[in-house]
């Protein structure tokens, strides 16, 4: 329930076709505290560009409290002690579902084909899959991808298509790695774009010591380069050494 003696005054934009995603981010947390809302809507571009110059704001929505402007969300957020929603631990959440979706999916393929979750081929699926669902995300915008990827990968910055071509050819590995099938072609996509990618990531981050953005989520991951893509690369270069000694 709310307190009355907490109140907060809120301007956030409300249109017909379109209403504020943050606005309504910070009117949710305000009420989580406890406050009583007073809940301004800006109806139109020509209220929230006069509100905007009334105040000296560039941005809504603003909350005050106490007749304190705090500011946006993000403001609001720290106003009451809480972390940036844009954390360290939350630049490794897409990472870890990936991870996460590849186990259980692998898992359950075992129990269905075999009775048993654990089998050799849940570990090969888990890789095989996490694979696919990397290259699915670096497919959501490769011109994005391809622009962090040209940043650090030494054979795209040598020749340029190979980053267009890399989520398709780790793709086309992880199927046929999954299906068990034409492992004279999944071995060596796998082997070679997982060796050129550790020795990339390798000497990007721990000789030439830069700070870069990973591009193994995609050109919108915020993940930095270092441990996750180096993973990624070692998981597909141990994957292709497998399938070459498996019994078959």
């Amino acid at each position: 329930m709310s307190d009355p003696n907490k109140r907060a005054v809120i301007y956030r934009m409300v249109m017909d076709k379109h209403v504020c995603p943050f606005g309504l981010k910070s009117k949710h947390l305000l009420k989580t505290k406890g406050y009583r809302i007073e809940d301004h809507w800006l109806t139109s571009r020509e209220k929230t560009d006069a509100f905007k110059r009334e105040h000296g704001v560039d941005t809504t929505p603003q909350t005050f409290i106490a007749g304190q402007r705090i500011g946006g969300y993000e403001a609001l957020r720290t106003f009451f002690g809480l972390e940036a929603s844009h954390n360290a631990i939350g630049r490794y959440v897409p990472v870890l579902c990936v991870f996460i979706t590849a186990a259980v999916a692998a898992l359950a393929a075992s129990t269905a084909s075999f009775g048993t979750p654990l089998t050799v081929f849940s570990a090969e699926w888990f890789v095989s899959i996490a694979m696919m669902l990397l290259a699915m995300l670096k497919l959501q915008d490769i011109e994005k991808f391809s622009s962090m990827f040209l940043g650090y990968d030494l054979l795209a910055r040598r020749w340029v298509p190979y980053a267009y071509a890399y989520p398709f050819l780790e793709w086309s590995a992880g199927a046929l790695m999954t299906a068990h099938i034409l492992p004279w072609l999944a071995i060596p996509i796998a082997l070679s774009i997982g060796s050129i990618g550790a020795v990339s990531v390798y000497y990007a981050v721990y000789v030439q010591k830069r700070e870069l953005k990973c591009a193994c989520v995609g050109g919108a991951g915020d993940v930095p380069l270092g441990f996750v893509s180096l993973t990624e690369n070692l998981f597909m270069i141990g994957m292709a050494l497998w399938m070459l000694i498996r019994p078959i």
